[in-house]
């Protein structure tokens, strides 16, 4: 009680001063002396007692100790670090001159051509600037409440990206009287005619005979204390996407995902006002900063001066805001998150780059997956660019910052490597726009399947546009046929069983019925149903899959590929062991009957400790798991038919036939520890601790060219190139716990020369935390009580 209650009184009452545990009342003092001490023994005592342990939670702690320090200025946009609420977020670095830049981004700021685009660039101008030439100059990024700090002397700048609001501020106190100007950077043509606003709609665009052109962004007429600007869609690409894949009978049943979005900027601040259509300056110096950067999106607007009327709000709400609360409010989102898990590795150097880089994968993608569409895996929000001659050739060596390489459509077996790790760290709300841009495209997915086959249920492509279609490079344009031209891609749908997969993981860890009924069910129900009517029997009444590819790697000529029937004898009975009330009877009895139809995991023996390349081996040597019942010559450099350790968890720790699967492992034909190559997740699913440990290193040290190293090296994709940090989440997970039903493993792969202090959420709404320490766990908490007795500790090899 006192402790609570000498906490709150100093929060509370503004003549107490409530620092590094100590809270001290003047009005007591005054009214007596002897009263004064022995209150404030206790409430010191009492107090401090409360703020040691509140520092030293082990959320901020770990979150504190990952913390990235620089001491010298940037030069360009290779010297950013990250920020972001999960929807708006921006690179931001420092320049030479002391000038501070942010790259801003949003999730969603998708342009007419099906473009995910940056919103702009704003620059922020100090005078007299006090970074420059400074001795002791520090830039830092605070993982614990998600900042960027400049530090020198006594003069401090905070960047952060309000948790619960889309506001950036740039906030601080300066050691003497500074102007600040700040100006607004764009490298796409504007439009300034407030009249005129983006003409009509080419006929020929909106009827999909043509598709659109990027329209130039719009400034808005100057006010006397805000800069605003926006892009708007006038036209789309959806029609021309539809047409281009004989699909122009649906237009006008579904919204078209693209046309009149529009999405912009405004900036403001305390004492900030006009100097220009594109700059804000102080109005006198101040040693007060104060800048606020508001986004705001709307899916469907009139004009651009509809998007400006509705903006008058949010700036109002903007301003009015109590910073203070608001960023009280941010520190506890932050808090909270960092509260969730954790996984900090020690013991050695690579150890200990290991944990930092685990935390930076996570905070990157808190940063930029709670918006209305999931970060991309070549970049996410955060790749970075530099203005280049609007005719040039944008290139991988000169581009400006809407480049991206591999473009603006969605991968499967990329991106879902972003989301996996998120059902350990129990993130649960960063999966969301996941599951939903699959949710959300399934009606369209639905008709297109009965448009091109006759039959029910849905498939989705692997490389797809986010309203569900496959990418127009693969479909070809003028394809006459229904069929992908991309030899790559043609038959690839396996994906969408493993969003299932990972659907059920959330569902059997939250017990969400709702979610179970709403999502996980319908979903489910429609990529099934795709797979039972799509494909036809044989003369034993086994499903045959065909035509068919074994992920890229063994392409068009493929006959039952493992991923797709792993993926299926996963799913398959964890949806029948749903609670009978949450599917039908109907749903219930095709799906045992599938169950029984599906032909066995395709085995052979391996060539000299290989994969035969056709499925023939040599009679001398170890039985393996093949990557399809049939299959040609490889054309990538997967690993198939490992799908059924990781993602399908059909062998592993704990499980039958674990040798087999292990001299698959030995057998691989493509190992991999870089971007999409899973030799990592898939040693750890099997046991294989030194492997798996490796594979962790070479993930989580695979560090980009930019300052930021964990803007993760490109190794096939783009940096950042987050394919790196989640396969590192996953396998580093993965080494120290396996779930399995009820079963909960414990360091199935730990390797017995690192430390660990770790929090995990596992099934049933568990939670698993400790600390391993040569090769025993110390301290093991499992809430609730009652599911310890499901804990397994197993001994890694």
């Amino acid at each position: 009680m006192l402790c609570y209650y000498a906490v709150e009184l100093a929060k509370e009452q503004p003549n107490y001063y409530y620092s590094k545990g100590f809270v001290v009342s003047p009005m007591i003092y005054r009214r007596s002396f002897v009263c004064f001490w022995l209150h404030a023994i206790l409430v010191i005592s009492f107090a401090a007692t409360a703020l040691r342990a509140e520092d030293s939670s082990a959320e901020n702690r770990f979150a504190a100790e990952n913390d990235v320090t620089w001491t010298s200025l940037g030069k360009s946009e290779n010297d950013s670090m990250p920020i972001g609420n999960g929807d708006f977020a921006a690179n931001v670095w420092t320049e030479s001159n002391g000038d501070v830049v942010l790259l801003l981004s949003k999730a969603d700021a998708w342009t007419e051509t099906g473009t995910l685009v940056k919103l702009g660039r704003i620059r922020v101008k100090l005078t007299p600037n006090p970074f420059v030439d400074a001795t002791d100059f520090r830039q830092s990024l605070r993982l614990k409440t998600a900042g960027i700090e400049l530090d020198a002397g006594e003069n401090h700048l905070r960047i952060w990206a309000d948790a619960n609001q889309s506001v950036i501020h740039v906030e601080g106190s300066l050691a003497r009287p500074t102007t600040l100007r700040t100006e607004v950077e764009f490298w796409r043509k504007t439009q300034n005619d407030s009249v005129n606003w983006p003409g009509k709609p080419n006929p020929e665009v909106m009827s999909g005979e043509a598709p659109p052109q990027v329209a130039p962004d719009v400034i808005f007429p100057r006010t006397t204390d805000r800069i605003a600007f926006c892009h708007f869609n006038s036209e789309s690409y959806y029609p021309y996407l539809l047409r281009q894949q004989h699909l122009e009978a649906l237009l006008g049943k579904y919204p078209d995902p693209l046309l009149h979005r529009c999405f912009g900027v405004a900036a403001f601040g305390e004492g900030l006002v006009s100097d220009g259509e594109l700059a804000l300056r102080s109005a006198t110096p101040s040693k007060i900063a104060d800048l606020r950067i508001v986004a705001f999106s709307q899916k469907s607007c009139d004009s651009p001066k509809t998007w400006l009327s509705a903006l008058d709000s949010v700036i109002a709400k903007a301003k009015n805001a109590d910073l203070s609360a608001n960023r009280s409010a941010h520190e506890k989102w932050w808090r909270e998150f960092w509260n969730r898990s954790w996984i900090q590795v020690s013991a050695d150097p690579r150890a200990a780059e290991v944990s930092q880089s685990y935390a930076m994968q996570r905070y990157m993608i808190a940063c930029s997956s709670r918006g209305e569409l999931p970060p991309k895996f070549n970049g996410g929000l955060f790749t970075v660019g530099h203005d280049v001659p609007a005719d040039s050739k944008q290139t991988e060596g000169s581009h400006n910052p809407d480049y991206r390489k591999w473009g603006d459509c969605y991968w499967n077996q990329n991106t879902r490597l972003l989301f996996w790790p998120l059902i350990a760290t129990g993130d649960l709300d960063l999966l969301k726009p996941w599951f939903d841009m699959y949710l959300n495209a399934l009606p369209l997915a639905t008709d297109r399947t009965k448009t091109y086959y006759r039959h029910s249920g849905a498939h989705f492509p692997e490389t797809m546009v986010f309203w569900g279609l496959p990418r127009l490079q693969d479909f070809g344009r003028n394809n006459p046929s229904y069929e992908i031209k991309s030899r790559w891609q043609r038959y690839h749908v396996q994906g969408s069983l493993e969003v299932i997969a990972q659907m059920l993981d959330v569902y059997d860890q939250t017990q969400d019925a709702e979610f179970a009924r709403k999502s996980v069910v319908p979903f489910a129900e429609a990529i099934v149903t795709f797979y039972d009517q799509h494909y036809p029997r044989n003369s034993a009444k086994q499903i045959t899959i065909a035509p068919a590819q074994s992920l890229e790697t063994y392409q068009l000529v493929a006959i039952n590929p493992t991923p797709d029937i792993a993926g299926l004898m996963h799913v398959l009975p964890r949806l029948l062991a749903l609670p009978p009330e949450m599917t039908s009877d109907a749903q219930r009895t095709a799906w045992k009957r599938l169950l029984t139809e599906l032909p066995p995991i395709p085995i052979g023996k391996t060539a000299k400790g290989k994969l035969p390349p056709l499925g023939q081996g040599d009679s001398d040597g170890r039985p393996t798991i093949l990557p399809a019942e049939q299959y040609g010559k490889p054309g990538n450099g997967e690993n198939p038919e490992l799908y059924v350790a990781f993602p399908y968890r059909l062998y592993g720790v704990g499980k039958p036939e674990l040798k087999l699967a292990q001299d698959t492992f030995d057998a691989r034909r493509s190992p991999q520890n870089t971007c999409w190559g899973q030799d990592g997740p898939q040693a750890a699913s099997l046991g294989l601790a030194s492997v798996a440990q490796k594979g962790a290193i070479a993930y989580f040290t695979n560090y980009g060219d930019q300052r930021f190293r964990w803007f993760w090296k490109s190794a096939h994709d783009w940096t950042p190139d987050f394919d790196n940090g989640g396969d590192g989440m996953i396998t580093l997970q993965s080494m120290l716990m396996q779930c399995d039903g009820r079963r909960i493993l414990l360091t199935p792969a730990w390797p017995k020369d690192w430390t660990a202090d770790f929090k995990l959420h596992a099934p049933y709404q568990t939670t698993v935390e400790g600390r391993i320490e040569d090769g025993k766990i110390v301290g093991l908490k499992v809430t609730p009580e009652a599911r310890a007795k499901d804990v397994e500790i197993i001994s890694s090899e």
